[in-house]
């Protein structure tokens, strides 16, 4: 088995302790923005904390690959067409769009390849 990338032991932890019978972490990234507080990857599913209910209260949302419609890169290029640094990924479920920022677009590349290989 390969090891699981991780930016936060917590929130790694928090999805490990969910997983289903031989389900397998491939990466659990932080986001920034509002919104989201991170995002997992299994091998069976996509895995997001969303923090935008009332009252501080937060979701954990479970999206297997086969409800997932299509992947985008969202980038914002700077007018030297230079990338900041950050990128974000959007992920579309039906009529409903998730989108997550990170820090750097290594990250958002890696996201947006591990979900586009689950649902090709």
């Amino acid at each position: 088995m390969a090891h699981a990338t991780y930016d936060r032991k917590e929130q790694f932890e928090q999805i490990q302790s969910g997983l289903l019978d031989g389900e397998q972490i491939i990466a659990v990234y932080d986001a920034i923005g509002t919104g989201t507080g991170f995002i997992g990857l299994t091998d069976r599913r996509v895995i997001i904390q969303d923090r935008s209910f009332v009252g501080k209260r937060y979701a954990i949302t479970s999206i297997p690959y086969s409800k997932i419609t299509s992947v985008s890169v969202v980038s914002n290029k700077s007018w030297g067409g230079s990338f900041f640094s950050s990128g974000a990924i959007a992920i579309h479920v039906g009529t409903h769009t998730y989108e997550i920022e990170f820090r750097g677009d290594r990250k958002s590349h890696h996201v947006h390849n591990v979900i586009l290989h689950y649902i090709s």
